[in-house]
């Protein structure tokens, strides 16, 4: 099998450095396997380790320090069939580590090649999660306040399906790389190795003393015995073919003629417990119902119950390529809360946009046109402002039209709740 290594971006490692030794083992291992460029995803992230993806012709993915593994998970879940391997190296290993973690408790067919050098090597030389605690590295005494993690063996607690150890420099390297491919599940090889350009400037580590160091390190064969499970993948899959398939869409038939053409929006103004989210949704509908295009985003703090509520919807014969609102069409203000949040849109609202806005709430000077309505007069609760407000724009056909409205209730509420609905509107318009 040919050689799957880019030839138009050989390695640029420091010479010396153990990086090298990996590259060339795992194109031995892809070699091995008679794997083709098309069969592969490598999955790297920042350092040293993350330039893996440039060296080989196939497929690559290259993302954020510490989020390889989020990538593969991903990718090998939509494209099973793929070959996934993950390369870091010690810093993305202790950024990323709970990534490592959920993967090893998931056991989802892919490879983890940790490219372990005892160092963020890239940055300066500074301490990484592995570093021992003996070492004199570039952030002082830090190393020597923690203690470092044995990935296997935390791996192996997390429940990977298989764990090695290994040196960049071992001459079985290559074979041990084909076992953790080919293993049905998470694989992990720790593999240890030389910095020349930081660590060993000023920590004496060679080869040899790699190799004692890993002799002296129990076995991990109890480990992957006691993790042996079905792979995450397939399980998933079967479980969820177990399931009754979602109902599609409903889909919504154009029924009305909208009032006006082109783009329309909307800002629904309130606080928690008005149903604003729900007016924004029923606009969206009411919308559909006229074969219109729609968007709606909410904004309110994690306190749901207490707060401001803002919908912002968009509808229009267009497709909505950008949601942002500048300059609204119609401006609903139904609380303090509300109107608080948006102080700096309502002051610099044109005379072409119409606010309706609750008697009993105050807005800063702006050049709108401004409609008051009396709820606590037509007796409409707070929580159902927000949906007398759309009956009032319904009623002089701005935006929405009555008819429009009333099928998104029917759309969103049934029964006794539709009923309610169609009372307020009542109210509201009588």
């Amino acid at each position: 099998m040919d050689s799957l290594l880019n030839t138009e971006r050989p390695p640029v490692f420091c010479p010396g450095c153990a990086h090298d030794k990996v590259v060339d083992a795992l194109d031995k291992t892809f070699q091995t396997m008679g794997l083709t460029g098309d069969q592969v995803v490598i999955v790297s992230d920042i350092g040293c380790s993350g330039l893996f993806d440039t060296f080989f012709n196939t497929h690559a993915f290259h993302g954020l320090h510490g989020r390889a593994l989020t990538y593969a998970i991903g990718l090998k879940m939509a494209r099973p069939e793929l070959n996934v391997i993950v390369t870091m190296g010690d810093g993305g290993l202790g950024i990323g580590g709970a990534h490592v973690l959920s993967t090893c408790r998931r056991n989802i067919d892919l490879t983890l090649l940790v490219l372990n050098n005892f160092n963020y090597g890239m940055t300066g030389g500074q301490c990484s999660s592995t570093t021992p605690q003996d070492a004199r590295v570039g952030s002082g005494f830090l190393n020597r306040l923690e203690k470092p993690i044995d990935l296997c063996l935390v791996a192996g607690a997390a429940g990977a399906g298989f764990v090695s150890r290994a040196s960049a420099y071992a001459a079985d390297l290559p074979e041990n790389l084909e076992k953790a491919i080919r293993f049905n599940g998470f694989s992990i090889v720790d593999i240890w190795g030389v910095c020349p350009g930081r660590y060993t400037r000023r920590n004496k580590l060679t080869p040899q003393m790699i190799d004692e160091s890993l002799a002296k390190l129990p076995p991990l064969d109890d480990l992957v015995a006691s993790n042996a499970r079905e792979e995450y993948g397939s399980h998933y899959r079967q479980e969820a073919s177990r399931l009754t398939p979602a109902l599609p869409p409903i889909r919504i038939e154009a029924e009305h003629t909208p009032p006006v053409n082109g783009r329309q929006e909307v800002v629904i103004l309130g606080s928690a417990g008005q149903r604003i989210v729900t007016a924004g949704e029923l606009l969206c509908l009411a919308g559909a119902t006229a074969g219109l295009h729609a968007s709606q985003k909410n904004d309110y703090p994690i306190t749901v119950l207490r707060g401001h509520s803002i919908s912002e919807v968009i509808v229009s014969d267009d497709e909505v390529g950008y949601t942002g609102i500048a300059q609204p069409s119609v401006v609903i203000a139904l609380a303090p809360e509300g109107v608080a949040k948006r102080k700096k849109m309502l002051a610099g609202l044109s005379e072409d946009t119409l606010v309706i806005k609750a008697e009993d709430v105050d807005l800063p000077p702006c050049r709108a046109v401004i409609v008051e309505a009396d709820f606590k007069a037509k007796k409409i609760k707070s929580q159902d402002r927000a949906l007398a407000a759309l009956a009032l724009m319904a009623a002089q056909d701005n935006v929405l039209t009555m008819g429009m409205l009333k099928s998104a209730l029917a759309l969103r509420f049934k029964a006794a709740v539709l009923e309610m609905a169609m009372g307020v509107v009542e109210r509201a318009t009588a």
